[in-house]
This record gives structure tokens, C-alpha cells and sequence, in this order.
């Protein structure tokens, strides 16, 4: 695939997410796709990511996950995004702050074979954990 094409693969990867597509986002990923929230763990197949963000998106009846920049180049793709939206859910039972949510995302993605087999997700945990946890 190229530059171009990969980076329409994450521009439509990221939409389905948005809109909770998770059977469209599962499509997305390659059969031996691994999801990295830390460095050295990966969450190997779809059904780990589809899992943790479906976690994740549920606290919230309506999110925004939008890409500001999309930087390509061979078989990778970068995004920085902003996350925003409003918290209506609790997070595994602890108790939660409400209100809006904001946050920037840099994720690292590589593209196999027309599918995405590698995505890397590099935020500030105490900042979300701040928007998101009461006191």
C-alpha cells in the first residue's frame, strides 16, 4: 500500500472508533495484531483492543476522537489526536468526576498487508486519571 493509502486506512480506522463501530474496527486489524498500552505489554489480536476500548468509550454517551496530525512515511503512520467528551459512566466502579474529558493521544501505527498490525498508544495516564477519578 501507499503512504497515502496507509493513511487512509487510520483516518477510517479512527472513524469507526468514533463511531463505536467495533466489528468495523476489529476488520481493521491484521490477524496478528498487537495492541501496546505500555512499552514492553502487548494485548495481542482485535478482540484485546476491541475489549479495552470499548471499556474505555463507555463512560461516555457521546466522545469525540479526532486526528489533528497524520504523519506517514513506509509501512507506519502517526497520529496525534485530542479526545473530548463528556463523562456519564463509572470507570469499574470507582467513583467518577463527570463533566469533560480532554486529552491528546500520540499513537504509532504499522499497516501489514492492508490491515494494521501494530498500534501504539502514548498519553499521560495521570491526566486522564485526573479528569476522570473523584477525589
Amino acid at each position: 500500500m501507499s503512504v497515502e493509502e496507509n493513511k487512509k486506512l487510520v483516518r477510517n480506522f479512527y472513524d469507526a472508533i468514533e463511531r463505536r463501530d467495533y466489528e468495523a474496527v476489529a476488520e481493521f486489524c491484521h490477524e496478528v495484531f498487537n495492541f501496546y498500552v505500555r512499552v514492553d505489554h502487548p494485548m495481542p489480536g482485535a478482540a484485546g483492543l476491541v475489549g479495552s476500548e470499548k471499556k474505555n468509550f463507555d463512560m461516555f454517551d457521546h466522545f469525540t476522537f479526532k486526528i489533528h496530525e497524520l504523519i506517514a512515511e513506509a509501512d507506519l503512520v502517526a497520529a496525534y489526536m485530542i479526545f473530548e467528551g463528556i463523562q456519564t459512566r463509572t470507570l469499574e466502579g470507582v467513583p467518577v468526576k463527570g463533566g469533560l474529558v480532554r486529552f491528546s493521544l500520540m499513537m504509532l501505527l504499522k499497516v501489514k498487508d492492508g490491515k494494521i498490525v501494530e498500534k501504539r498508544a502514548h498519553f499521560d495516564n495521570k491526566d486522564v486519571d485526573s479528569q476522570l477519578i473523584a477525589a
